[in-house]
């Protein structure tokens, strides 16, 4: 995978260029460390896990800083968090001076409370997510977008069962003191059976036998940490009874369909959960390419009382908004369209006039059979790399 591009990298060579300091955060292996090293080869390194390197940090700080030449990649800081407040010290001598920190750290709660406490106004923060399908073909429902797990398919439910191991004695003990790491990975298992569902912590408590707060709490640790993508209600008035719950979904499609057993295309397309986990592998797509883009995550559902549901609501520019409906099968019919066109009117009624509404009927059909001709009146059906083509 060495020679993919990453799309962040422009943002995160503006960021260089503008800013004292870099923060660099998202899952681990993500491929933070692999992007900050191939553009920056000739920067001095360290990583923060390497037990030597930790112990003469904590044995003289200053003097282990000191002696570091600049610019530096400082690799996982978030294993050593005293660390901000040293950087913040040596930027505020020569405020001036662009580029010469660049930090990374997984596990971005506590990342992210040093950088607020210590860094604020001297860093740029930037959030660099797995593999996007924009970025390589290779990157699929089936097997998400983790770098490794890319590289090597026929291993990936090793890498993909490694990786949860790794994720649970490492940032899950890290962040927050779960005491039965046995129930939280019954924990993983039971929220993938709820891909794409609107969140409900008691239906997630009970059979695990745990509170409800406890649940929030887990669920607190996915999200900071990159393993799940939590996509809040539209509240925008459109004089409707919203249902004000989230949706839930595992935030890489690869990670989701090992926690569910699938293992082949073909018990993929035979699954029950095809339908929500292609659901999930657009929502991430849109995230990634909102970050990647140096922009916000904003990413919406659609729920009222009376049924009408769309997937996706995404604004734009200028306050238009891009409704995206996701239908894992490969024939498309006008009355798929119908939600989207529900919800159009809705909103245009509302909104300042003249405001785009764009409706999208995004599905798996092969790139050669997608069509710009509208489905229904407004609305385009795509096949899902054309959509993300476009975004």
């Amino acid at each position: 995978m060495r020679h993919i591009r990453r799309e962040l990298e422009r943002q995160v060579l503006k960021a260089a260029r503008n800013f004292p300091a870099v923060v660099l955060t998202g899952p681990r292996r993500a491929g933070k460390t692999w992007l900050l090293r191939r553009l920056f080869p000739e920067m001095s390194y360290f990583l923060l896990e390497d037990p030597d390197i930790v112990a003469r940090l904590r044995a003289d700080p200053q003097g282990f800083l000191d002696a570091v030449r600049t610019p530096v990649i400082l690799d996982e800081v978030q294993n050593v968090p005293e660390v901000f407040a040293l950087v913040r010290s040596r930027i505020d001598r020569e405020p001036r001076r662009t580029g010469r920190w660049l930090l990374t750290g997984s596990q971005e709660a506590p990342l992210m409370r040093g950088v607020s406490e210590s860094m604020a106004g001297r860093a740029a923060v930037l959030q660099l997510y797995p593999l996007s399908a924009r970025e390589t073909p290779k990157v699929t429902l089936l097997r998400g977008g983790y770098p490794e797990a890319l590289a090597r398919p026929a291993g990936a439910r090793l890498w993909f069962a490694s990786y949860l191991q790794t994720y649970l004695e490492r940032d899950v003990r890290a962040v927050t003191a779960v005491k039965d790491l046995a129930t939280f990975r019954r924990f993983l298992a039971l929220l993938a059976s709820r891909h794409g569902q609107v969140l409900n912590k008691t239906d997630l408590a009970a059979p695990l036998g745990v509170s409800v707060p406890t649940i929030t709490q887990w669920l607190g640790v996915l999200e900071t940490t990159g393993q799940v993508l939590i996509v809040p209600p539209f509240y925008e008035n459109l004089g409707k009874r919203l249902i004000k719950s989230p949706k839930t979904y595992v935030a890489d499609s690869g990670l989701a369909c090992h926690l569910l057993g699938i293992d082949s295309a073909a018990e993929l397309a035979k699954s029950p959960f095809a339908g929500s986990l292609f659901e999930g592998f657009i929502a991430a797509e849109i995230v990634k390419a909102q970050m990647n883009a140096g922009g916000r995550r904003e990413l919406y559902h659609f729920r009222d009382e009376q049924g009408l549901e769309v997937d996706f609501v995404v604004p734009g520019r200028g306050g238009s908004l891009a409704l995206v409906e996701c239908k894992a099968g490969r024939t498309v019919m006008p009355a798929m369209a119908m939600p989207m066109r529900r919800l159009r009117d809705a909103a245009s009624k509302k909104r300042r006039k003249g405001t785009a509404v764009n409706m999208f009927l995004v599905h798996q059909a092969p790139k050669i059979q997608s069509g710009t001709e509208a489905v229904a009146p407004g609305v385009r059906a795509l096949a899902w790399r054309d959509f993300l083509e476009e975004m």
